[in-house]
């Protein structure tokens, strides 16, 4: 009666590993593909940078681009010129600066004053540092 009942367990074929590749397709339509669609619009981005360029490198640093080579680029920003690989490039501004901004540096949204850093202010941790 052992024997019987294993061997009806073992029947089943692909329908037992029917979850398993269920959720590896939904992996692959909703993560990789994705992923890999921004990839490759980041590659051609970086391909098509040109000298005037206004860009934003990943550590933050802005600035307008006068000189490009096959994988750096020269970044000129604030009366200093920086030698920069092309794979750190975050985003264009260019679109950013043609619109609305006519200067060269990009205004912050907010700014604060002395006023507004009253360390007063600061909401308590609970924590105090003698």
């Amino acid at each position: 009666m052992t024997n019987l009942f294993l061997q009806a367990a073992a029947g089943g074929g692909i329908m037992s590993f029917l979850p398993f590749i269920m959720i590896l397709l939904v992996m692959y339509l909703f993560f990789f593909r994705p992923q890999m669609k921004k990839q490759k619009e980041e590659k051609t981005f970086r391909s098509e940078v040109k000298k005037g360029s206004r860009v934003v490198t990943s550590s933050g640093v802005h600035g307008k681009i006068s000189e490009v080579g096959e994988t750096t680029f020269t970044l000129e920003c604030e009366n200093s010129r920086l030698k920069v690989e092309k794979t750190s490039i975050s985003k264009e501004l260019s679109a950013l600066y043609k619109e609305g901004n006519s200067s060269n540096t990009i205004q912050s949204e907010t700014t604060l004053s002395q006023e507004d850093l009253n360390p007063n202010d600061i909401p308590s941790t609970g924590l105090n540092i003698v």
